[in-house]
């Protein structure tokens, strides 16, 4: 293994923590928005991040991927949802309340996006390293985004796919959410070292890099 970059670690540890955050507060202020004060009550409707943070999903995880990988994703405690205080179909409720997540970072993403295609003419050393952080905190988001719409357990995908999925189809799919995590696991992990093949890496070649180029108008390494 080569070196680590500590520095570009720690630079890319930070930026994703607040895309963690905000994630986690969109699915406790849609869930409050549809009658559920389950995450409020809970003190979880706060930007503070000790609030949210779990050990190895915000912290070592991150970490982790960002050391190997040059970018990472990760988890915060999730955030407690009650479907059965929704207003109206529970089913879109938790749709709703699982989408939202993914969608305030693909917000954050278009944001960066904006500020590093204004401030990248732009010429200083201070306002290369803003530019440069505003790109890395897009692609973060972006991989954040994409990486939570995998539909399963316990990502936010798995509450998007009951809707798209008929009631015959979802009994043979919770058979399976019990197995989700090491499914996830198998897939990071066991599937690239086995067989040498990155799902994963595909999956973002498709979603999160023609994305990046298009709001940012600069691909990755370009």
């Amino acid at each position: 293994m080569g070196n680590i970059d500590i520095v570009g670690t720690i630079i890319r540890f930070a930026l994703l923590l607040p895309a963690i955050v905000f994630h986690e507060v969109a699915h406790g202020y849609v869930a409050l928005a549809l009658g559920d004060t389950t995450a409020k009550d809970a003190g979880r409707l706060s930007l503070n991040p000790i609030r949210h943070i779990d050990p190895w999903g915000t912290i070592m995880l991150p970490l982790l991927m960002t050391a190997m990988f040059g970018a990472g994703f990760g988890y915060a405690k999730p955030v407690p949802v009650n479907p059965y205080r929704f207003r109206g179909d529970r089913r879109m409720g938790m749709f709703l309340t699982g989408i939202a997540g993914p969608a305030s970072n693909l917000l954050l993403a278009v944001f960066s996006g904006i500020v590093f295609r204004v401030l990248a003419p732009m010429s200083g050393t201070i306002t290369y390293y803003v530019a440069y952080g505003a790109y890395l905190f897009a692609l973060m988001n972006l991989v954040l985004m994409f990486f939570n719409l995998i539909p399963l357990p316990p990502l936010d995908g798995s509450r998007v796919l009951p809707l798209l999925l008929p009631d015959s189809a979802m009994e043979a799919y919770h058979k399976w959410e019990r197995y989700g995590f090491f499914i996830l696991i198998g897939v990071l992990w066991l599937v690239p070292s086995i067989f040498n093949v990155d799902p994963i890496g595909a999956y973002f070649d498709v979603t999160v890099y023609p994305i990046l180029t298009l709001i940012t108008g600069v691909g990755l390494g370009g």
